[in-house]
């Protein structure tokens, strides 16, 4: 009798049944549509709801459960709990999708359930040139179709300026009905984020139909412009409110190290390019140091650099042990970043990254209301809408 098939069998099992092993010790099991991946809350499943996004970039819920997407070279989505993607909604303007630069952040009016009132921010080709730039529609439907009806722009970043980097930008509502937009420093401007007559490198603040509460900081001031927050800041890309206090907070990219989280209060200067944590992409020193008189501290900073691309705060129920925590999005770190506050929230006590075997940037983190964590992953062709829960 020939034993060497039997025994080639029998090893070959058991070297299938040591691989598993492995894969399974390292925290990550994949069916095709599911992931499961440890956590410190325990087994967590990641589901495939939707696939095949260029390059997605922000996440809104409609109050029926379906999302409303942003791809990056233009495309507004609408996408079903069951990970159906409609076709392009009609009516978005054109945006500059170059490099960093498209369609970015959506988000729906507090009063959506009556105006059906969306906000987008998106690079704006301008003459040769492209800047931030803030719109809204009215979301309409009908016979499977959909379109936003009158667009408006609401706002504009100025200068307006060339090259592909550094738009920005999250829309946070603050409690009062106020929008929150975040700017970036458009790279090659960055010494005007001190620079109080632009609105480069700046987190603004507005009224819906773009005009300026008299309660900003500089509203009232002759030269700075007055949609102004707070400054000195290099590019925001998340942003969330403190469901608790009400209390904005940020986190933004450094450049070779020094990402920050921040919670930008009124009037202050948040330092960049003055000081920083992290050095140029040429290994130089930036600026005059880490710190200055008048210039805040970050509540955090990361060294390297994780890339943040998002913040949100949870809320939800299926995770009790993470209510109350942040979470944050990363790029070029390829993970979720859970962040927990002191009880006076001025800093971290506690940090835990997650998600690390999936191996894919996390472009938007929103908490959904089943209570799970919706993720967008960034990639050219093949972005997803990721579902966080717990496994089983």
């Amino acid at each position: 009798m020939n034993l060497l098939p039997r025994r080639a069998g029998i090893l070959s099992a058991a070297l299938t049944l040591v691989i598993a092993s492995i894969v399974a010790g390292a925290g990550a099991a994949q069916d095709g549509k599911t992931v499961t991946s440890k956590s410190s809350a325990g087994n967590l499943e990641v589901e495939t709801v939707a696939s095949g996004l260029e390059n997605p970039w922000g996440l809104a819920f409609l109050p029926d459960g379906r999302m409303l997407v942003t791809e990056r070279p233009g495309r507004l989505r609408i996408i079903s709990r069951s990970g159906t993607v409609s076709a392009p909604v009609a009516n978005v303007p054109p945006v500059f999708a170059n490099g960093q630069g498209g369609l970015l952040d959506i988000a729906l009016a507090p009063d959506f359930a009556d105006s059906r009132m969306v906000y987008f921010s998106y690079a704006e080709p301008r003459e040769g040139a492209a800047g931030t730039s803030v719109a809204r529609g009215k979301l309409m439907e009908e016979a499977g179709n959909a379109w936003l009806d009158g667009v408006q722009v609401i706002f504009r970043q100025q200068p307006a300026s060339g090259g592909s980097n550094h738009f920005g930008s999250r829309l946070v509502f603050a409690r009062d009905g106020s929008l929150f937009i975040t700017l970036g420093d458009r790279y090659s401007l960055r010494e005007k984020a001190q620079d109080l007559s632009t609105h480069i490198g700046k987190i603004v603040r507005i009224w819906p139909d773009g005009t300026v509460p008299d309660d900003n900081p500089f509203a009232k001031a002759n030269g700075p412009r007055p949609e102004i927050w707070s400054y000195g800041h290099r590019n925001v890309q998340g942003a969330a409110l403190d469901p608790v206090t009400g209390r904005l907070w940020t986190v933004e990219h450094g450049a070779r190290g020094g990402d920050e989280l921040n919670h930008p209060e009124a009037g202050r200067n948040y330092g960049w390019p003055v000081i920083t944590y992290g050095r140029d992409y040429t290994g130089l020193a930036i600026g005059e140091g880490t710190a200055k008189p008048g210039m805040e501290q970050p509540v955090k900073y990361w060294d390297p650099s994780i890339s943040p691309s998002s913040l949100a705060f949870y809320t939800g129920e299926l995770f009790p042990a993470w209510k109350g925590d942040l979470f944050v999005g990363a790029l070029s770190g390829s993970r979720l970043v859970r962040l927990r506050l002191d009880g006076d929230k001025q800093r971290v006590t506690e940090e835990e990254d997650l998600l690390e075997d999936l191996g894919e940037r996390i472009r938007d983190v929103v908490p959904g209301p089943d209570g799970a964590l919706w993720l967008l992953t960034d990639d050219p062709g093949a972005g997803r809408v990721l579902r966080v829960a717990p496994a089983g």
